[in-house]
């Protein structure tokens, strides 16, 4: 059994902010693996099904971003999930965008909705990084992660939501050098 977590923000303004993009790839896994309905539960939207032999739970917190933690410590707590078997779709500002690298443990670089998980569940998941880059002006990282994607950047998003979902079989057996390798040379 593995939890997907997606991180974002539940505001309708912030659907199609930098900081919701695991938002927008765990909709996408739901859409393409046909996942149940979402429903309101634990601090989050969940759904449930099955990706390539694994029963998956999917959740996107309700907790704003900073708060992601409490929302997965319920979770897991309730269905025994194993912290080793959780995996955070997060944004990431040091990856180049459009690039993803998955990696298990280490530091939350900054990032407050990965600070929160860890200070919850401990620092034992995989986190894939969907890169969104560094902001091109001067800018605040604060404001640009709360940026709308532009047209250019939605349709590269979705590209890489795509290559995410045909390599999630890679991604679900916890080979998460070969996935990062695989999804990023997907053309």
């Amino acid at each position: 059994m593995l939890l997907f977590v997606g991180l974002g923000n539940p505001t309708p303004d912030s659907e199609n902010n930098r900081h919701n993009v695991g938002f927008k790839i765990i909709d996408s896994i739901n859409k393409k693996f046909g996942l149940s309905k979402q429903k309101p539960k634990f601090k989050g939207l969940l759904t449930t099904g099955i990706v390539g032999d694994q029963k998956v739970y999917a959740i996107k917190p309700l907790t704003f971003m900073n708060n992601s933690g409490i929302c997965i410590r319920e979770l897991i707590e309730y269905f025994k999930i194993d912290p080793e078997d959780v995996i955070v779709f997060h944004d990431d500002l040091d990856v180049e965008f459009g690039k993803i690298k998955a990696k298990f443990g280490g530091s939350s670089a900054g990032h407050n909705g990965i600070t929160s998980i860890d200070k919850f569940i401990g620092k034992d998941y995989s986190r894939v990084r969907i890169g969104i880059g560094k902001p091109k002006e001067k800018i605040e990282v604060g404001d640009f992660v709360l940026q709308n994607f532009d047209e250019d950047e939605m349709t590269a998003i979705e590209k890489i939501s795509k290559n995410i979902n045909e390599a999630i079989s890679i991604l679900v057996e916890k080979k998460l050098d070969l996935f990062s390798s695989t999804v990023n040379n997907n053309k």
